[in-house]
């Protein structure tokens, strides 16, 4: 049997989370699928699934295996794509992640718009909350809101968000007035593991380096990010969240920006991959066509979601 061709059966099942799953990806019978996962089993001498009647698992040389698969196949593709010249067609699967909410309100809809240009290309998206492995994983793009530690990757900026506080008018008008962020003790504060479930903290006061650190007990706490603007739109709390999460429910008036004079400074947000991959024709592609309608997307959110300006940061506590 072809090493090559079981480890990218290897790959589909841990991908789809089931033997089944990577027959059905692959055109492949169930039985075929089970004697390349055997065949690898053989090869390397230990057990790379733990199988159930309904799901898989890796195990501890499984997972390492998967990850030293996944290495081998893209260096596989990319000498392809380097043979083939770089006029070469876009073609195959293109593997990208992003943070949930930006994956499902920003690069979704692009991510459309890019298939119906690019037809031979398919699109693997991967909304993960958490920083993924460009190179170990597999994936050609991200979408990071981060400072940027120095690395091999290369970064293309395509704008930046705020963390922001914001509650509905009516909120507003009900309960007392917020005018420094020690007033958020007071209040009901709708929370979410990202941005804080007990505390959130700004920025020091002008002359001091300690950063403010604000206690509370959330009157509710969701990891849902429509869940959570659901409820500070109908004025069950105040909410904080980045900029693009907000902007719609800003631009139309439902929610308000409060504390705008104690924001941290903006994240930026970038594009970001491997530096041989951008030599990939279908990753050279996605990056020309998504890049300008990322700025424009950042940039009209980040207008819909500006506030008025407001007074210096607070020099009390």
């Amino acid at each position: 049997m072809d090493r090559i061709d079981a480890m990218k059966v290897f790959v589909a099942a841990v991908d789809e989370g089931s033997l089944a799953g990577s027959g059905r990806k692959l055109g492949r019978s169930p039985a075929a699928v089970s004697r390349a996962i055997a065949f690898l089993e053989a090869h390397v001498g230990a057990e790379l699934l733990h199988r159930t009647t309904r799901s898989i698992k890796l195990s501890e040389a499984g997972e390492r295996y998967s990850v030293a698969c996944r290495r081998i196949l893209t260096d596989l593709e990319e000498a392809d794509m380097a043979a083939a010249g770089e006029r070469s067609a876009p073609r195959g699967m293109l593997t990208i992640t992003a943070p949930v909410a930006a994956g499902e309100e920003i690069l979704r809809p692009l991510l459309d718009a890019f298939m119906d240009k690019f037809p031979d290309v398919c699109v693997r998206l991967d909304m993960l909350d958490r920083p993924a492995n460009l190179i170990d994983e597999g994936i050609d793009v991200a979408l990071r809101i981060a400072h940027l530690a120095d690395s091999t990757l290369v970064a293309l900026r395509v704008g930046d968000v705020r963390r922001v506080v914001a509650a509905s008018p009516r909120y507003l008008a009900r309960h007392k007035r917020i005018i420094q962020p020690a007033d958020l003790a007071e209040h009901q504060i709708i929370a979410m593991t990202h941005f804080g479930i007990d505390s959130w903290n700004f920025p020091p006061i002008d002359g001091s380096t300690i950063p403010r650190a604000v206690q509370f007990t959330p009157r509710f706490v969701v990891n849902s990010i429509r869940a959570a603007v659901a409820s500070a739109v109908q004025g069950r709390g105040v909410v904080r969240m980045f900029s693009y999460h907000l902007a719609d429910a800003v631009a139309d008036g439902t929610l308000r920006i409060i504390l705008a004079g104690d924001e941290h400074p903006p994240l930026p947000v970038h594009l970001v991959s491997p530096h041989r991959r951008l030599s990939v024709p279908k990753v050279r592609a996605f990056v020309d066509f998504a890049l300008p309608k990322l700025r424009e997307g950042f940039e009209e959110r980040g207008l819909a979601c500006s506030a008025p300006a407001s007074s210096p940061r607070s020099r009390s506590q």
